[in-house]
């Protein structure tokens, strides 16, 4: 058996699908992405406990291919709003940042909710839904979002996906973390503390084709 996590953090490396994805200013040309099969195919509901609270990224431009990983990974909507990140100047917080767009200009983004089970107690009921914080580096996503959730939920068992770096006693996995708490492939977990293969080293067909399917 794998740990099992009341929070899952998560901050997909999406495809964007736009022209803005094309050449060096793609996101395929800062750091490595993964196709929406790909994502779903990660055996994300074996880490959920039976009670747990989905917090994830998306990309405004494609909110069924957000949907798709949520159900993939076992979960059910709560709110395509959970966070909104307004984005600040680094050096000049007091001003909005823009980016390109869709017809308006682009200045925030935002992180859903999606629940698994019960959803889990919330220990603050005064977490406010948007935030201002300083535009980062492509894909990085503001420290203050880990302490929110922190402060949501309390000191329950959590992970991050897709992170870079431990942080608020989170365990990690990614290719840029150095001490993964967990490894995942399509259709099985291994966790690595206890190096137990979720699924024995079976073939992972059945739990595979569950996510694949989903996603199609």
């Amino acid at each position: 058996m794998t740990k099992k996590y009341t929070l899952i953090y998560a901050v997909p490396p999406w495809v964007y699908r736009d022209k803005a994805a094309d050449g060096n200013r793609g996101a395929g040309f800062k750091y490595p992405v993964m196709s929406v099969l790909d994502i779903c195919r990660l055996p994300v509901w074996d880490l959920a406990d039976e009670n747990c609270l989905l917090a994830m990224w998306w990309v405004p431009t494609q909110p069924l291919e957000a949907l798709k990983v949520v159900e993939a990974w076992g979960f059910r909507l709560m709110t395509m709003k959970g966070f909104t990140w307004i984005k600040c100047g680094s050096r000049q917080p007091d001003k909005l940042v823009m980016g390109m767009g869709h017809m308006t200009r682009a200045n925030s983004e935002d992180c859903l909710f999606a629940v698994k089970g019960k959803l889990p107690p919330r220990i603050n009921a005064g977490i406010v839904q948007s935030f201002t914080a300083p535009r980062l580096e492509h894909s990085r996503k503001p420290d203050v979002v880990r302490e929110k959730l922190v402060q949501l939920l309390g000191d329950v068992s959590r992970i991050e996906l897709f992170a870079r770096q431990t942080s608020h006693g989170f365990d990690v996995w990614g290719n840029q973390c150095e001490d993964p708490a967990v490894q995942l492939h399509p259709g099985y977990a291994l966790d690595i503390g206890g190096l137990t293969n979720a699924f024995s080293n079976a073939p992972v067909s059945p739990i595979d084709n569950q996510g694949r399917e989903r996603a199609a």
